[in-house]
């Protein structure tokens, strides 16, 4: 197979995800257990309100965030040209430390996988910023 450095990829080459939805700005680090990716609050994005997202948006984030390193995974074991179907998300748990995101908010989400079985992934995920844990939250990606 092929072997691809991060500058080589997109967000699109790694992500089902398109306009108002891709909400990850630049991917930090990336491996195919885990990736650190930045993002800025927008009024754009979906549950967006009149001074900023509701925070429940980082389950996204987190999402997003897990689809990184899973996707690079997907291109390094299949190919750049393989399927880019998307994953089934469930919470098995999430705790947010805050009700409101700013705009112009910059926030690093950690994605990694914890536990791997074929079309199965549990993914611990936490959101920072400033520094400053935001959201953690345990998912379970499924793909047919």
């Amino acid at each position: 197979m092929d072997s691809f450095a991060a500058s080589d990829l997109t967000l699109q080459d790694l992500l089902p995800h398109r306009g108002g939805m891709l909400l990850i700005e630049e991917v930090l680090q990336v491996e195919r257990r885990r990736a650190v990716v930045r993002c800025t609050v927008r009024p754009t994005w979906p549950m967006a309100g009149p001074e900023g997202a509701d925070a429940l948006i980082l389950v996204e984030l987190a999402a997003q965030s897990a689809g990184v390193c899973n996707g690079w995974d997907r291109i390094h074991s299949k190919g750049l040209d393989s399927d880019k179907t998307g994953w089934l998300v469930g919470i098995k748990k999430a705790e947010f430390h805050l009700h409101l995101l700013p705009y112009g908010a910059e926030i690093l989400c950690r994605a990694e996988n914890i536990n791997d079985f074929e079309n199965l992934r549990e993914v611990s995920c936490q959101q920072l910023l400033d520094g400053r844990l935001i959201g953690s939250m345990i998912l379970q990606l499924y793909q047919e």
